[in-house]
């Protein structure tokens, strides 16, 4: 069974035309599945419908029509007490490393917030020891010291922020991460340390990711497979290496040809 089932989910927003109420369609019709250590790659131009699919899968939108699974259990009709057991297995990491932080928090305070949050279900002590070697453990994993657990998000880089975001995610050993557009904030070079970062995480502890972006040569780096997304539909998927060789559709040529090549590499 897939770990990510996604079925005819459509998403529409009303909209005020006057005196009549027209719904607007985001997303229509998509359906895809992604399988448990994969990565499936989402690729589109701003405003094809990623986001809000995306946040559909995390549970934070409503599907107008359609479905979507995450282990096996229906995301569109589980009760809070479900998605809040579901959310430990899947947590996002977003664009923005800044806004994504709290800036009157700590790091240490940061990292661990899910483990305190989750505590019972996560069976994890919460006295300040545990979740200080917690944090000191999963800040170690994104090429961080535990001279950073005192500081606060303003006192960080950009590429930083984003290792600490990326740790915070890891701190309940989730299956699925969602990662939306997780390297645009960032330099070039600091957002290739973080994709081969993301990379080496993968293969460590198994994790199954959706990364979005814009990028084809990023999501072909990657992923495993690619879907792509045009004004809300999903236009055409498949394995990355001969998706990009040979694709059938001319606007994921356009894709292909309008974004360079990134400075990534072997993690």
């Amino acid at each position: 069974m897939a770990l990510v089932e996604v079925n005819s989910v459509s998403k529409s927003y009303p909209r005020q035309a006057g005196l009549r109420t027209e719904q607007i369609a985001v997303v229509e019709d998509v359906s895809f599945t992604i399988e448990s250590g994969e990565t499936l790659g989402l690729v589109g131009e701003s405003g094809s419908g990623k986001t809000t699919l995306a946040r559909m899968i995390l549970g934070l939108v409503a599907p107008s029509r359609g479905s979507v699974r995450v282990n096996g259990i229906d995301v569109t009709r589980a009760t809070r007490a479900e998605l809040h057991r579901l959310r430990r297995q899947m947590q996002p990491v977003f664009q923005d490393p800044y806004a994504a932080l709290n800036p009157r928090m700590n790091v240490l305070d940061i990292v661990t917030e899910p483990l305190v949050i989750h505590r019972r279900e996560a069976g994890f002590k919460t006295g300040r020891a545990a979740l200080r070697a917690k944090a000191v453990e999963l800040l170690r994993e994104v090429g961080l010291d535990e001279s950073a657990l005192k500081r606060h998000p303003h006192e960080f880089s950009g590429g930083q922020r984003q290792r600490i975001n990326i740790a915070r995610a890891l701190a309940l050993r989730p299956r699925l991460l969602i990662l939306d557009e997780p390297v645009s904030a960032l330099d070039v070079s600091v957002g290739a340390q973080i994709v081969n970062l993301l990379r080496s995480l993968q293969r460590e502890h198994g994790l199954t990711y959706l990364f979005i972006s814009h990028s084809m040569p990023l999501v072909r780096y990657l992923s495993t497979r690619i879907a792509v997304m045009e004004h809300g539909r999903l236009v055409e998927s498949g394995e990355a290496v001969a998706l990009c060789a040979s694709p059938r559709q001319a606007y994921t040529r356009q894709l292909i040809a309008a974004t360079p090549e990134l400075p990534v590499g072997a993690a």
